[in-house]
């Protein structure tokens, strides 16, 4: 039964101190703890069997709650409604998604970043959680950027510079970088103040620009979409480049061709077309491949234009020195995004942005006169966002908790996983691999051995006739493999995610994949032949109760 309580000011002003006895405060910390330890042993599928529709009905209420209730009575509620219906991204089975299991303590973590509340935006609201995020920042800038020790001990503490910034995710780390970037391109000239003072009309006009352009890969990451927008130089001045079939990096002949038809058209007209910046990617979502940033930077040092790596994804593995050479040239970049809720395997959501001048930020630099003011401590002062939690906290921790080394053993699993995945698929006669997994995402498809071999005997032709047969049968597989992928998201026992890419040996073809993230520490070999077998199973399903006659008539 719940109590109905009355509004008093007594009861409220309670809410907002410590429980008078520990113990009352370790009874409501056991009880959130007992809940989610249930949760997370719970049996059954990944999701609930919960509808959409049903699920959405538990949460109509259309009305404010007026009347206060005890914390405990709330309690169920949470259960029955929230972490009954949540999705078990922590499962071995779950490896759809970069989202994965993560260390228990840092549940513990979660509860005093809350409890503390500290304001990252000035030092009168994070004393000491300043400190420790300029700290991180340095970890993270000399494991990127490998500059001599007498730089950071210069640098680490200095408030008139920043190495960079924690942002809510990779987005805001990236749009943080694009505006750096957009600053020091039209920045202060002559009576011209700069585009952050005089906007984007008035910075064309004193450049004589006639527009602003991005390059990146085909591969970049969908943020980069909304930051031109916000940037304001329009999401339509993005120049994708194709990347190369079967490794999915960008391809650096298309990229230096374009790079020098923008040179000679500045060489010929009087309006100008300004680069923004190279996009470098370092680990991309779909395939998990990293660019040739080597090249890249050599290119864009050429071109006089700024590079951004986004290492989102595959920063973190600068930890295992062995494979510190799939990031060569990295170290030149202008910027580097990196998350930590990703590769580090911490809560949602963190990112950072670093520079490899420490003098970039003051580009973004702002200061109001109640706080962040020009001489102050406060890192709001270099921060596009405000009020921001003391996020650093988790990976400051989890880098003490687990170390270097540890991250090393962590993504040494992560690569036996990876290649195993791959192994089974290419020794599987109903499958086919379709990426070389460079940072554990594996793309891979169904598809009956039957129509593999009559795909090989037809792609080894190479007639005009024989490549429509096979657009043909590959817009067949297409359809397979999202209805299998339906069903293996209504089996429920183990999920993949989908996608589409166009580098493969079919190319121009679009084919629909499947696709793995295998980071999870808790999954293993048995667990991926597990997961083999059942999207064997329910391909053959399938293909034999809907599939086998409409191949039979084009193969």
């Amino acid at each position: 039964m719940i109590d109905k309580l009355d509004a008093d000011i007594e009861h409220l002003r309670k809410l907002f101190v410590f429980p008078e006895s520990q113990d009352r405060f370790l009874e409501f910390g056991k009880q959130i703890l007992d809940m989610m330890y249930n949760s997370f042993k719970q049996k059954g599928g990944l999701h609930s069997s919960i509808t959409l529709d049903e699920l959405s009905s538990l949460f109509s209420d259309i009305s404010i709650p007026r009347d206060p209730k005890l914390l405990r009575d709330i309690f169920p509620e949470i259960q029955n409604k929230i972490a009954a219906h949540s999705v078990k991204v922590y499962s071995p089975y779950y490896i759809g998604h970069m989202t994965s299991a993560i260390p228990y303590f840092t549940i513990l973590i979660e509860m005093i970043v809350s409890s503390l509340n500290q304001n990252q935006v000035k030092i009168e609201t994070a004393k000491a959680s300043t400190y420790v995020e300029r700290e991180l920042l340095c970890w993270i800038h000399r494991l990127i950027y490998r500059k001599n020790p007498r730089f950071y001990k210069e640098t680490i503490q200095n408030h008139r510079v920043a190495l960079g910034n924690v942002t809510s995710d990779g987005t805001m780390a990236n749009l943080t970088a694009m505006l750096v970037a957009r600053n020091l391109l039209f920045k202060e000239d002559g009576r011209f103040p700069g585009i952050a003072s005089a906007g984007l009309a008035e910075a064309y006009n004193h450049y004589n620009c006639e527009k602003t352009v991005l390059l990146m890969s085909k591969r970049g990451h969908y943020s980069f979409d909304k930051i031109a927008d916000l940037c304001g130089i329009g999401d339509n001045n993005i120049i994708k480049i194709p990347v190369e079939n079967g490794t999915n990096k960008i391809d650096i002949n298309v990229l230096t061709k374009e790079l020098n038809s923008i040179e000679d058209y500045n060489n010929n007209h009087e309006k100008k077309i300004k680069i923004l910046s190279l996009i470098g990617i370092a680990g991309t979502t779909e395939t998990g491949n990293i660019d040739n940033l080597y090249e890249m930077n050599k290119l864009a040092k050429k071109h006089k234009t700024r590079f951004h790596v986004d290492a989102a994804w595959g920063g973190p593995v600068l930890f295992v020195e062995d494979y510190a050479h799939l990031f060569k040239g990295i170290e030149e970049a202008d910027s580097v995004t990196f998350d930590s809720h990703k590769l580090l395997y911490l809560p949602l959501s963190m990112g950072m942005v670093l520079f490899n001048s420490e003098k970039d930020l003051q580009s973004l630099e702002h200061t109001t006169q109640y706080v962040v003011r020009r001489d102050s401590r406060d890192q709001g002062r270099f921060t596009i966002e405000g009020s921001r939690p003391f996020a650093a906290l988790r990976p400051w921790v989890a880098l003490k908790v687990i170390g270097s080394e540890g991250f090393r053993l962590l993504f040494e699993k992560a690569f036996t996983i990876s290649s195993y995945f791959k192994t089974q698929i290419d020794l599987h006669s109903n499958f086919e691999s379709l990426n070389e997994p460079e940072l554990f995402i594996f793309n891979y498809r169904f598809i009956p051995n039957r129509i593999k071999k009559h795909l090989e005997s037809l792609m080894s032709d190479k007639s005009e006739a024989s490549l429509k047969q096979v657009t043909r049968i590959n817009n067949e597989l297409n359809a397979l493999n999202i209805q299998l992928h339906r069903e293996i998201r209504n089996n429920d026992l183990s999920f993949v995610s989908r996608t589409v890419i166009e580098s493969t040996k079919y190319s121009p073809d679009e084919i629909v994949v499947l696709r793995a993230v295998t980071i999870n520490p808790l999954t293993t070999n048995s667990i991926i032949k597990e997961i083999i077998a059942e999207h064997n199973r329910l391909g053959l399903r399938i293909f034999n109760k809907s599939w086998k006659k409409k191949f039979k008539n084009i193969t």
